[in-house]
């Protein structure tokens, strides 16, 4: 009975091609706008854990933070200094090394090539710490260090934009119009919540202390790596302890910084990413419930135009469960393949937006998970059993001999 009322379905839908797309326009878009946007953000939720995962469970991270209660844009950045990160170092035991991030926006050159990427100026340990290591020349190194020297290590797409060719090892590059010889390039790794890892310049933090002064280097981020086997909240509470005692905080005074270890980090990513889902899902629920609705006024009209043939089928013998299960098969069906549709859609797009929007920001490939197709699949049926039920019912509750009448 399921699998001959299923052929009568699709036979009906076939028989009205364009009423039929147009009936379920609704929830194709609305699915297809879900599993573009959770495809999207799954994608990046997929590469930043198996970049943390790369990062390895002893990596903290330390940041200014001005706090909930004061305003960022009205007041400054409280301090965290390489000075701050030296003490660390030295009065804990969990911590075994760390490097400063000073992050600022560049113009590089290379003959007539210009580019801007992000630079990073960091102390040798920044590969071991951070996992991301040279594939060819080499980095810089503490003699590198110390001397102050002019050199610097970039990403694949920074070597690529400045038309560097094959060899760009021992070439002299133009940052901010200061000459930079590229001793090292880094191994790819893609991009990551709209930042493209490969599109960065390197340089010693020395380097960039003496080109843009030691009052800009008073507010870095600051990146530490935990001795083999320490744990991790001890290791949380010394730099607490030790950044407190350096900034004079009193005694209930919140902490003018903020860290942050690899599963503090995943979960606040996670967060405002299903964050953005659910909200953008609220939205789309508004055209799943118009094309839910579209499905119903459809069906309605088609119990009115099939009236004559429901009345056959119950003069010959069929109950009202029979008509009832009929309808609602077709309902079902009609959903789902609006459904399918979206789903394939939604792929699609996704794709396409993550093409679109690489001129202007990184995207990591899409990741569609399939609890969000099964999600998808589950939505649409129930669509169809709530809004095919009403015309399913009105359809059995017709009388056999007025039916056969109706013209």
């Amino acid at each position: 009975m399921i699998t001959e009322n299923f052929r009568i379905a699709i036979r009906a839908i076939s028989a009205n091609k364009m009423r039929s797309i147009l009936t379920v326009l609704g929830i194709m878009i609305g699915v297809a706008a879900v599993i573009a946007v959770v495809s999207i953000v799954q994608g990046m939720q997929f590469k930043i854990a198996n970049d943390l995962q790369d990062i390895g469970s002893s990596f903290i991270e330390v940041y200014p933070d001005p706090g909930e209660e004061r305003n960022p844009f009205l007041q400054k950045l409280p301090d965290l200094t390489i000075d701050d990160a030296e003490a660390v170092r030295r009065g804990t035991t969990a911590i075994h090394d760390f490097t400063p991030l000073f992050i600022g926006s560049v113009e590089s050159r290379h003959g007539e090539a210009r580019h801007r990427s992000q630079m990073y100026a960091v102390n040798p340990s920044y590969q071991e710490i951070v996992n991301h290591w040279v594939e060819r020349g080499r980095f810089f190194t503490m003699v590198d260090e110390e001397a102050k020297k002019r050199v610097c290590v970039i990403g694949l797409e920074t070597a690529k934009d400045l038309r560097l060719g094959s060899a760009p090892l021992g070439k002299v590059i133009q940052i901010d119009n200061l000459a930079f010889t590229i001793v090292g390039v880094l191994e790819k790794k893609g991009g990551s919540f709209g930042q493209n890892q490969d599109d960065i310049v390197i340089i010693p933090f020395s380097t960039a202390r003496v080109i843009y002064g030691s009052e800009s280097m008073r507010k870095l981020v600051l990146a530490f790596q935990m001795r083999t086997g320490a744990d991790m909240d001890l290791a949380r509470d010394q730099i607490r302890e030790i950044l407190r005692a350096r900034h004079r905080l009193k005694k209930g005074a919140k902490d003018d910084f903020r860290i942050l270890a690899q599963e503090e980090i995943m979960k606040t990513i996670s967060s405002v990413l299903m964050n953005v889902t659910l909200i953008m899902g609220a939205v789309v629920g508004i055209a799943l419930l118009v094309g839910g609705i579209g499905i119903m006024n459809i069906m309605l009209v088609s119990v009115t135009e099939r009236t004559r043939e429901i009345g056959i089928r119950k003069a010959i013998g069929a109950r009202r469960q029979d008509v009832l299960a009929q309808f609602l098969i077709e309902a079902i069906v009609l959903s789902g393949i609006g459904g399918l549709v979206g789903v394939a859609g939604g792929y699609a797009l996704a794709n396409l937006a993550r093409l679109a929007m690489k001129r202007f920001v990184e995207l990591p490939p899409v990741h569609t998970p399939f609890w969000a197709i099964a999600l998808a699949f589950s939505f649409c049926g129930f669509l169809g059993v709530v809004f095919g039920i009403y015309p399913a019912a009105k359809a059995s509750k017709l009388d056999p001999i007025d039916a056969l009448r109706y013209e």
